[in-house]
């Protein structure tokens, strides 16, 4: 099952309630529907996926695709600039993280696709996606597209293409997280909040770290998130890279230099992972993906499945969002169980 945040996420969510993280959200009130710039704060550029982008004032209608990008948005208090979000009913637990209350006070616009038409109809002003998280040539839902039609884009740092061809990544997982809030600070005025969850997650890593293996001792940990003839994986530019990394884990996938992609299982089967994490999410349950890999016969020898060490995040919890620090330091606790 899913693991619980940990205490350090609600303690920060108390200190954010109580102190209004630093900032107060832009006013709106300069009679344009915009944000005021009374401070001097706007314009602003920020570096997005290699791109200069400049806001003159904060966006009032953002769109949002998917549950970590969604909670990215939560975490900073954004809620009242959002015209709302776009997401399966499939993506585990919503209702134990510090910022659940973002989800009564914006709109489920969609369990399906997003789509050019959704976010006209949603009047939106910027659309908060990336490349696989909604963002896809093959259905003419782009960056290009949206801008044509008036629309602003921020992309998830996660995604970002490197140049070699569709893979994705450009830093590493936990730095992408940083960026972004980082990012979304400046461009909502709200830098304070921002460098709030930062230092609190990097305290969280860095407190899991330092119970964590090191060296030798670090448990080989393979991501398994769907596909029988191919299995789906993290490379090293994905969420679960830094996950396993910091946790104390060896991460097997760590040369490729792709986000998430599929690799054969006779590659698995070589690096013998010691450990496997499962990707809990979609129609193939958990359960379901824990009895195939117990019974695909390729995978007999390998340790993980000869000393049953399968554990398993929600889908949330690996990729981009701000529930990653805690799934750190679940996963340590889970390796350190089992080095024992």
């Amino acid at each position: 099952m899913p693991h619980p945040l940990r205490p350090a996420a609600f303690v920060l969510a108390a200190g954010l309630a109580l102190t209004g993280c630093g900032a107060d959200v832009t006013s709106r009130e300069d009679g344009e529907g915009g944000a005021a710039a009374s401070d001097g704060h706007y314009p602003v550029t920020v570096e997005n996926c290699g791109e200069k982008k400049r806001f003159d004032r904060a966006p009032e209608r953002v769109v949002t695709n998917d549950v970590g990008i969604t909670e990215i948005m939560f975490a900073l208090g954004l809620e009242d600039h959002m015209a709302g979000y776009v997401m399966p009913d499939d993506k585990g637990d919503m209702t134990s993280v510090p910022w659940k209350d973002g989800y009564k006070k914006t709109t489920w616009l969609s369990k399906d696709r997003i789509n050019k038409e959704l976010v006209l109809d949603a009047r939106a002003d910027l659309v908060f996606a990336g490349w696989n998280y909604g963002f896809n040539e093959g259905e003419g839902f782009t960056p290009a597209e949206l801008e044509r039609v008036g629309v602003d884009s921020y992309l998830l740092s996660e995604s970002c293409r490197n140049g070699q061809g569709k893979a994705r990544g450009v830093m590493p997982p936990l730095e992408a997280l940083y960026t972004d809030l980082r990012n979304l600070g400046e461009i909502f005025d709200v830098e304070d909040r921002a460098d709030t969850l930062i230092t609190s997650f990097r305290k969280e890593v860095a407190d899991a770290r330092s119970r964590a293996a090191t060296g030798d001792d670090r448990l080989r940990v393979f991501l398994y998130d769907d596909g029988k003839d191919k299995p789906l994986t993290s490379g090293a530019y994905a969420g679960p890279h830094d996950i396993i990394t910091k946790a104390g884990g060896d991460h097997i996938m760590k040369d490729l230099e792709d986000s998430w992609t599929t690799v054969g299982w006779e590659t698995v089967v070589d690096r013998d992972p010691e450990v496997i994490v499962i990707n809990d999410y979609g129609d193939t349950g958990a359960e379901e993906k824990r009895k195939f890999l117990k019974s695909y016969k390729p995978l007999a020898g390998v340790s993980a499945i000869k000393n049953d060490r399968i554990v398993v995040l929600d889908y949330v919890d690996l990729v981009e969002s701000p529930r990653n620090p805690a799934a750190i330091s679940s996963l340590a606790e889970d390796l350190r169980t089992f080095a024992r």
